[in-house]
């Protein structure tokens, strides 16, 4: 499971499989040059149970990580990841 990400002005995705219809895909915007919102995240019935919203995830943190930014997030799913794992929360805003 390769894991691509994609921009345009201030949003973004995520995203595993084609970009025109991607298996599994986290969405989100950029708010300024240090915060990262996480708004979305759907993955398909094909790649259910595979961790691929974990690996979308831990993609954003490292995309956080290297820019110096904080995450801020909106989707249930990723807001349970950090509530349940430690080692990923100094990214958290």
């Amino acid at each position: 499971m390769e894991v691509k990400l994609k921009e345009s002005n201030n949003k973004g995705a995520a995203y595993i499989g084609d970009v025109a219809k991607p298996d599994a895909t986290m969405t989100y915007s950029i708010v300024s040059e240090d915060i990262l919102i996480i708004d979305h995240t759907e993955v398909s019935d094909f790649l259910r149970g595979q961790g691929a919203g974990r690996k979308l995830l831990d993609a954003l943190v490292d995309k956080a990580r290297k820019q110096n930014m904080k995450i801020s997030p909106l989707c249930p799913y990723v807001k349970s990841v950090f509530d349940k794992v430690s080692t990923i929360r100094d990214t958290l805003k």
